[in-house]
C-alpha cells in the first residue's frame, strides 16, 4: 500500500477519534431548585448534563408552576406545600411597584426594607415548613437514602437544598449569586466593603468616603437579616435534624463548588476561592431563525430597526399609567416595538408595537435588526444582552436588577430610569440617548467580545466541575478552613493582642530596667557626695 494512503488512512482515523466526546460516567443526582428565571437557568444546566448520561431527580413543591412534574430530564419528587407560597413574592413586587412609583426618600427606602426583610422571612418560613415535611417522612427519607446520590445540586437562594445535602452526608454543588442573605462571595471570600459594594447598594468598586458609609449601612442590614430572620430560621432546622453544631452560613460555606452566575466581564474585580467557577452566561447561545410571522415584522422595520421590551417571569405588567407614558413614546418612534406583556393593553398603544405574551428573547437580542433592549435588569436577561451586544435601557423593579444595571452602567452600556422617575419625557429621552449615541452600542459589543472571549465554554466549564465531583466525591481540597475559625482569628486580633502584650511587658520591663538602674546610680552618687 502506497505510503500516502496509508497516512490518509491515519489522519481519517484520528479525526474520527476527536469526533467522537470522551466517555462520561454517569453520576445520580439530586437536584433542589428555585422557582421562576432561576428554574429558567437551572433547567438548561439539567438539560446538558441529562445529554451526558447522568440521571436527575428534581425535588419540587406541588404548586411549583414553572417545574412540571413529567420531564424527559429528571424523575421529580413532590412534596405538598402551602399554596400561598407561590404568592408571597408576586404580592410583594405588586406592592414595591406602587412604593417604587411614589418616588425616593427616606420613609420609601425604610418601608421597602421593611417589606422586603418581612417578605422574605415568610419565604424562608414557608421552605422551612415544607423542607421539615419532606425530612419528617421516613419513607421518603428512606427512599433518598436508598437511591446514592452522587451530590446534591441546589440554588442557596432558599436552603432546604443545602439542609438536605448535610441531612444525607453529600458533596454540594450550588448554582449561584445570591444566597439566603445577600451575594455569595461574601459568604466564603475575603469582601473588602471599601471597594466592594454590597448587592442593594447601587454602588460601584469606586466610592468616596460617604458611599462607603452607605456600603457599611447596607453590609449592616443583610448581618442584621440573616442574625435575627433568616438565621434562626435554619438554625431551629439545624437542631431538629443535624448531629452536631451548624448554622446555615456553615452549611454554605463546606459547598464543595459554586457554580457561580457571573464573570468579571460584568462583575467588578474582587477577591475570590479556588472553588468558585464562574460561569456567567452559560445559558446564551447563538441565535436561531424567527418564526415567519415574527421575522416578517421585524424586517417590516427597515434600516430604523427594533426595539424589544421584556420585565421578565415575574412581572405581568407595570403601573398602569407608567405603561400608557411608555406606550405613548413607543408609538412615537420609527422603530418597530415588540413589547412582552400580559394584561390590560395600554391605551397609548401605536400601530408600530406588536404586543405578545412570550417572545424568543435570545433570537430576538441576536437578530441583526434590534437595536435596544428595555429591560428590568434580572441578571438572566443582562447576560444575555452582553452576549449579543444590545445595548439597554434598564428599569429596575426589585431585589439586585438595580445593581446588575448599573454594571453595565458604569460600562457605558446602558442606561437607568428608576420607576418613579418614569414617565413619557424621561423615557424618551432615554430610549433616544441610547439609540442615537454609539457609545452605548460600541460598549456593548466591547463586553460581548470581552465575554465571548473565553478558553471553555460556560456551560463545559459548569459540567466539567459537577463530573469533577461526581468522580472525587467532593472537592474539600478546594475549600478554605477560614469559615471555622473565630471572628479573633480569623483576623489574628489574638496574635496581635498577644503581641501587643509581649511589646508592652518588654517596654514596663526595659524602663523598670532602666528605672532601677537610674535609681542605683544617684543612691551610689548621693553616698559618695555624703
Amino acid at each position: 500500500m502506497p505510503l500516502s494512503r496509508v497516512f490518509g488512512i491515519l489522519v481519517l482515523l484520528s479525526v474520527g477519534l476527536i469526533s467522537f466526546p470522551p466517555p462520561s460516567h454517569g453520576g445520580n443526582i439530586l437536584v433542589f431548585p428555585l422557582h421562576g428565571s432561576h428554574w429558567i437557568n437551572m433547567k438548561l444546566l439539567l438539560e446538558e448534563l441529562h445529554a451526558r448520561g447522568h440521571s436527575l431527580t428534581v425535588i419540587r413543591g406541588s404548586n411549583s408552576w414553572c417545574i412540571p412534574e413529567e420531564s424527559p430530564l429528571y424523575t421529580s419528587i413532590t412534596f405538598q406545600t402551602d399554596e400561598s407560597m407561590s404568592n408571597v413574592f408576586y404580592e410583594y413586587l405588586q406592592e414595591q411597584m406602587k412604593v417604587l412609583r411614589e418616588g425616593a426618600s427616606i420613609l420609601t427606602s425604610i418601608k421597602i426594607t421593611k417589606d422586603f426583610l418581612s417578605m422574605m422571612t415568610q419565604v424562608h418560613s414557608n421552605w422551612y415548613g415544607a423542607i421539615s415535611q419532606l425530612l419528617d417522612d421516613k419513607n421518603m427519607v428512606k427512599r433518598l437514602r436508598d437511591a446514592q446520590y452522587d451530590l446534591v445540586l441546589t440554588d442557596p437562594g432558599i436552603a432546604p437544598g443545602v439542609l438536605l445535602a448535610k441531612y444525607l452526608k453529600l458533596p454540594l454543588v450550588l448554582s449561584v449569586r445570591t444566597i439566603t442573605s445577600g451575594d455569595g462571595h461574601f459568604a466564603i471570600a475575603p469582601s473588602p466593603l471599601s471597594y466592594i459594594p454590597v448587592l442593594g447598594s447601587g454602588l460601584t468598586d469606586k466610592m468616596n468616603f460617604m458611599q462607603r458609609i452607605k456600603n457599611l449601612l447596607f453590609y449592616g442590614i443583610i448581618l442584621f437579616q440573616h442574625k435575627f430572620f433568616i438565621g434562626p430560621i435554619y438554625n431551629d432546622a439545624c437542631s431538629k435534624y443535624i448531629e452536631g453544631e451548624c448554622d446555615i452560613m456553615s452549611m454554605l460555606q463546606d459547598a464543595d463548588i459554586w457554580l457561580f452566575s457571573s464573570d468579571f466581564v460584568f462583575e467588578f474585580p474582587r477577591p475570590t476561592m479556588p472553588n468558585v467557577i464562574y460561569i456567567g452566561g452559560f445559558q446564551c447561545k447563538p441565535a436561531q431563525p424567527l418564526p415567519a410571522d415574527l421575522e416578517q415584522f421585524v424586517q417590516s422595520a427597515g434600516e430604523h430597526g427594533v426595539i424589544i421590551m421584556s420585565l421578565g417571569t415575574m412581572v405581568n405588567a407595570l403601573p398602569k399609567e407608567a405603561e400608557d407614558e411608555i406606550a405613548s413614546v413607543f408609538a412615537k418612534m420609527p422603530q418597530k416595538v415588540i413589547w412582552r406583556h400580559k394584561g390590560e393593553r395600554p391605551s397609548t398603544l401605536g400601530n408600530n408595537t406588536l404586543i405578545v405574551d412570550w417572545m424568543p428573547q435570545r433570537d430576538l437580542l441576536g437578530h441583526p435588526q434590534t437595536k435596544v433592549f428595555v429591560a428590568h435588569g434580572g441578571l438572566h436577561g443582562v447576560q444575555e444582552a452582553i452576549y449579543h451586544g444590545v445595548p439597554v435601557v434598564g428599569i429596575p423593579l426589585v431585589l439586585d436588577e438595580f445593581d446588575n444595571l448599573v454594571r453595565l452602567k458604569e460600562r457605558g452600556a446602558a442606561k437607568i430610569i428608576q420607576l418613579g422617575e418614569l414617565n413619557g419625557q424621561s423615557f424618551e429621552q432615554g430610549l433616544q440617548e441610547v439609540l442615537l449615541q454609539d457609545s452605548y452600542r460600541q460598549n456593548m459589543q466591547r463586553l460581548s467580545s470581552l465575554h465571548r472571549d473565553q478558553a471553555i465554554a460556560p456551560m463545559d466549564h459548569a459540567i466539567f466541575w459537577v463530573e469533577y465531583v461526581i468522580r472525587h466525591k467532593g472537592a474539600a481540597h478546594l475549600r478554605t478552613e477560614a469559615y471555622k475559625m473565630p471572628w479573633y482569628s480569623y483576623y489574628s486580633l489574638d496574635v496581635l493582642l498577644v503581641l501587643l502584650a509581649a511589646a508592652t511587658a518588654l517596654l514596663f520591663i526595659t524602663v523598670a530596667v532602666f528605672w532601677f538602674l537610674c535609681c542605683r546610680s544617684r543612691r551610689k552618687t548621693k553616698a559618695k557626695a555624703e
